[in-house]
């Protein structure tokens, strides 16, 4: 009587990549996008290179400020126009005062600072009322914030606001100018230390300023504040059976927020060195949170690398958008409407893929 041996079934040791493609399926599809971009654009890849460390150096600071609301369940801030408007309140205080160089600035941070935690206090009072609904009552919150900073800097300044320096304001006397130079400040963080490498002039100052935000972040996301913060995010409901002052814990959320994007804003405006007095914040939040999302980020969850990687794609798109809509056209004016419809566009489709994903999850 003969035996057969029992087929004994083999498990597959390969690696699907299906999950792994399936979870970081926005800054994938916004790398792709980069790619093609790129190579539609020609563009010189050392100009290229030397543009997207300018602009990883100058707008890190803004998208780093979202990480810590959303990790307290506020979601997606866009009112970290707040701090932006307050940052440019400092920068026109330093302006006025021909306040120059690394002083200046420094007087411009610590300057900021106040009216950023109060603007957050407020502004995390408001979304303790709005619990559920706090992405759409931030937007709505930056669009009031900025109708009280447009009448102050446009009709106060002057008639109920004393300001001796006129050379930053209207020639009736009244408001601010349009456009203020910052040429005392100019860049003086990113003129620290500008090492060339490769031929590429990289702003270390810069850049070493926004690894120390990124190392205090890190840092506060490990204490017990930074815990408590998780637990409200992961549910409200449970943290306050667990004895967290909910509404406390998210005010302070609020408030750090505001206060590293009116840095971010000083940040990119020394590095623009121009103030667009009324219109410089308008877009603050719209481009960080776009930004936040191309890196893999959603409105629950977000990494510190999340955010490099999604100022990296979304800025490069940015950069390499209008000569890419150029050649596929053969339009100049394409190339500016390819570039606004990229930053409203990607807003867009970063929340419809993270949908489908948690769908489908």
């Amino acid at each position: 009587m003969s035996t057969q041996n029992p087929v004994i079934p083999t498990k597959k040791t390969g690696i699907s990549l299906l999950p792994l493609v399936s979870k970081n399926a926005v800054p994938i599809l916004f790398a792709i996008l980069c790619t093609l971009a790129a190579w539609l654009a020609k563009m010189d890849p050392w100009f290229l290179a030397s543009e997207i460390i300018t602009r990883l150096a100058r707008n890190s600071l803004l998208v780093l400020a979202l990480l810590i609301p959303v990790s307290a369940g506020l979601g997606l801030n866009f009112a970290i126009v707040l701090g932006a408007m307050a940052g440019q309140t400092a920068v026109i205080a330093i302006t006025h005062y021909k306040m120059t160089g690394l002083w200046g600035f420094v007087v411009a941070m610590l300057a900021s600072a106040p009216l950023a935690a109060l603007l957050g206090y407020l502004a995390g009072k408001i979304m303790n009322r709005a619990k559920g609904r706090e992405m759409i009552t931030s937007m709505i919150l930056g669009f009031f914030v900025n109708g009280l900073y447009q009448l102050v800097f446009l009709f106060l300044i002057g008639p109920v606001i004393p300001m001796q320096n006129r050379s930053i304001m209207l020639p009736s006397g009244v408001g601010i100018r349009n456009t203020v130079d910052l040429f005392r400040i100019e860049k003086v963080l990113d003129k620290l230390w500008r090492p060339i490498v490769l031929g590429v002039r990289i702003p270390m100052g810069t850049l070493i300023f926004v690894g120390l935000i990124c190392a205090a972040i890190h840092f506060l996301m490990r204490t017990r504040l930074g815990q408590q913060m998780r637990t409200v995010g992961q549910d409200m409901h449970i943290a306050g059976v667990a004895g967290i002052d909910v509404d406390r814990t998210r005010i302070i959320a609020m408030i750090i927020s505001t206060v590293i994007a009116a840095w971010g804003q000083l940040i990119f405006l020394q590095n623009i060195s121009t103030l667009n007095t009324y219109n410089s914040h308008e877009q603050v939040g719209t481009f960080a949170v776009a930004a936040l999302l191309v890196g893999g980020a959603t409105a629950r969850r977000a990494t510190i690398w999340q955010a490099i990687v999604g100022v990296l794609l979304f800025h490069t798109l940015f950069i390499v958008s209008p000569q890419a809509g150029h050649a596929i056209i053969g339009v100049p004016q394409i190339g500016e409407y390819f570039r606004v419809f990229v930053a409203y566009g990607v807003i867009g489709v970063a929340l419809a893929l993270h949908a489908w994903q948690s769908r489908k999850s």
